[in-house]
C-alpha cells in the first residue's frame, strides 16, 4: 500500500516515503528524510532536512524531529516533544551578524529501536535513547538513555526498568527483572539491563 499525505501537508518531492506511511494534516516532511514503511507523522509533526526514521515509527501531533535525527525501528515519539540539534544555540554570531549554515553544525538525537518518548519531553542533542527505553512526559534527556531505562525528570534520570510492553518490570531475586505484562525475564549487571534469551522474539 502507497504513502498516504493528505493535502494539507507538505512533503517535500526529494523525500522517501515507505509503503502504508500516512502523513497527517500540516504536517511537513524536508527534503532528503526517509521516511521506512508503516509510519504515523501525526498533525503539525516537523520531520527535519535528512531525518531517518525506520519501520513502524510514530512521531505524534506537533513533535518537532531536527535533522540529522535517526530514529530506529519502533520509534515512538509523543505530542509536542523535541529533539533538538543545535548543541550551543544562538540566533548571532558574537559580532551580532545572523548566523548561516556555515556558522554552525547540527548534531543529531538518535532513537534506539523501540524506544518511547512522552509527550513534551525534549531530547537534547547530542544524546542517544537505548533500545526499548521510555522517556517519561516532559522530561529533559541531556545525557545517553540506557536500553530499558525509564528516565524522568529535569534533568532526566533512571527511575525504573521497562521491558518491551513499555510497563515498569518488577524485581525477580537479585538482579533479576520480570515483565508482569509478558512475562518476559531480563537481567542487571553493573547497572546495565539484558533481555534472557526468552524475552527476544523470535
Amino acid at each position: 500500500m502507497a504513502a498516504r499525505v493528505v493535502d494539507s501537508a507538505d512533503v517535500d518531492p526529494r523525500a522517501e516515503l515507505g509503503d502504508g506511511t500516512s502523513v497527517w494534516h500540516l504536517a511537513q516532511v524536508r527534503e532528503e528524510a526517509v521516511v521506512g514503511p508503516d509510519c504515523v507523522i501525526g498533525r503539525g509533526a516537523y520531520i527535519g532536512t535528512g531525518v531517518r526514521m525506520g519501520r513502524g515509527c510514530k512521531v505524534q501531533n506537533y513533535a518537532l524531529v531536527y535533522e540529522p535525527a535517526v530514529l530506529e525501528d519502533g520509534v515512538f515519539v509523543g505530542p509536542a516533544a523535541v529533539l533538538t540539534n543545535d548543541t550551543y544555540p544562538r540566533a548571532v554570531n558574537p559580532d551580532l551578524s545572523p548566523k548561516g549554515a556555515s556558522d554552525w553544525e547540527p548534531v543529531g538525537v538518535t532513537l534506539r529501536e523501540g524506544a518511547a518518548v512522552g509527550a513534551r519531553a525534549v531530547c537534547v542533542a547530542p544524546v542517544t535513547v537505548g533500545r526499548w527505553a521510555t522517556v517519561a512526559a516532559g522530561a529533559v534527556v541531556t545525557a545517553d538513555v540506557p536500553d530499558f531505562a525509564l528516565v524522568a525528570g529535569v534533568p532526566a534520570r533512571r527511575i525504573r526498568w521497562v521491558g518491551r510492553a513499555g510497563v515498569p518490570l518488577e524485581p525477580a531475586g537479585e538482579g533479576s527483572w520480570r515483565c508482569p505484562r509478558t512475562g518476559a525475564t531480563y537481567t542487571e549487571q553493573d547497572g546495565v539491563l539484558t533481555e534472557d534469551d526468552a524475552a527476544r522474539p523470535a
